[in-house]
């Protein structure tokens, strides 16, 4: 486990996902036909519960000319401040290791209680972050 700093917040561009868990592969399916993969933009999951159901929505950096409204994507803003992170290595092989550490990561009680739970995928490996009181 380790405490990371996002120094400046960042603009995503999210699509909601439909249920959660089973709707999460659709919605970073539908993320990435609107916004090809690229190696400058940062990819991310974002969920948190909402009236008693987590809400999940995949995310991409927003880039340059990309508009949220002409792209049909929600925009989000990642807060910037310091996260408990925990890097999965190879998360595709067991999706439950994903649960655990967010489980773990909200254990504590120092976690900023209006957060979320942040995924950051780096190709194979994931950071699984809560952003700490600020």
């Amino acid at each position: 486990m380790e405490t990371i700093l996002i120094e400046k917040d960042i603009k995503v561009l999210c699509i909601t996902a439909k249920s959660f868990p089973d709707g999460i592969q659709d919605a970073h399916e539908r993320l990435h036909e609107i916004l090809p993969f690229s190696k400058e933009r940062r990819y991310f999951g974002i969920s948190r519960p909402e009236r008693g159901v987590i809400v999940y929505k995949a995310a991409a950096e927003e880039l340059g000319n990309d508009k949220g409204e002409n792209l049909h994507c929600e925009s989000f803003i990642i807060e910037k401040g310091k996260y408990r992170s925990i890097t999965l290595f190879n998360h595709n092989h067991d999706p439950q290791k994903i649960s655990k550490a967010f489980e773990e990561l909200i254990s504590y009680s120092d976690i900023d209680p209006n957060g979320y739970c942040i995924e950051w995928y780096h190709g194979d490996d994931l950071k699984c972050m809560v952003r700490l009181n600020p």
